[in-house]
């Protein structure tokens, strides 16, 4: 079976109605960067940053996987399908896909502040429980944060995701301008021989130099497109 590798970024979720970062009116226009994404925002103001990711959770309750998500997830009988994304929602997940790789964090979990990648303090929150408040402590008596990677931390995922991406047989990219690194560089991996699918309606700039199949249009209609050409090339 083929190792089909996709990296997802904010398009893939888009057309379900979750809020993008760097898109006109997007997150980043209404809180800077710097607040609620850095751990200089979150030691400087944390009130303000975990109601922020209290808000991108509720608004995980309100949306649902889009046809995109549910492609994806449809081609795990005929292919070894692993996505990678950049997304911290769950819908992924939610769609039925079993191989889900998180470079960003997860927003339905949350951690330690002091030390927020060890595995012993990571915890996956109920929907009731979407609301933290100030005062919930994680097991080692540091405030509960969100299980995110900001601006400025390791990400802990890279190595692993470099591991997929070196194995694959066919590596698709959806909905990402390939401006945040290290996710961007994961192309670099990629043997020179794997063909290379990008679905994106806007114009993304490849600078790794290799041919690249290019599907100019949303993660839905874009996804049924490539899922037809894939399995006919089987």
């Amino acid at each position: 079976m083929k190792k089909l590798v996709i990296l997802t970024g904010a398009g893939m979720s888009a057309e379900s109605g979750i809020s993008t970062f760097r898109d006109s009116g997007g997150l980043w226009e209404q809180y800077p960067v710097e607040q609620v994404a850095t751990p200089e925002g979150y030691r400087a103001n944390p009130k303000l940053v975990i109601d922020f990711y209290n808000a991108r959770r509720k608004e995980l309750l309100r949306v649902k996987p889009n046809k995109g998500h549910e492609l994806i997830a449809s081609l795990e009988p005929y292919f070894d399908v692993t996505v990678i994304t950049q997304n911290v929602d769950n819908l992924h997940e939610r769609a039925g896909s079993t191989r889900v790789i998180h470079l960003h964090g997860e927003l339905t979990k949350v951690t330690s502040s002091r030390e927020p990648d060890n595995p012993a303090y990571i915890r996956e929150l109920k929907p009731e429980e979407y609301d933290v408040k100030m005062g919930e402590l994680a097991p080692d008596g540091s405030q509960l944060r969100p299980f995110i990677v900001w601006f400025g931390e390791a990400v802990p995922m890279i190595e692993t995701a470099i591991d997929y991406a070196e194995q694959a047989d066919i590596f698709v990219i959806i909905g990402t301008s390939l401006n945040v690194y290290p996710a961007a560089g994961l192309l670099n991996y990629v043997p020179s021989r794997v063909p290379v699918y990008l679905i994106d309606p806007k114009e993304v700039t490849i600078v790794s130099g290799r041919k690249v199949h290019v599907i100019r249009k949303g993660a839905s209609e874009g996804m049924e497109e490539l899922k037809n050409m894939l399995l006919k090339e089987r």
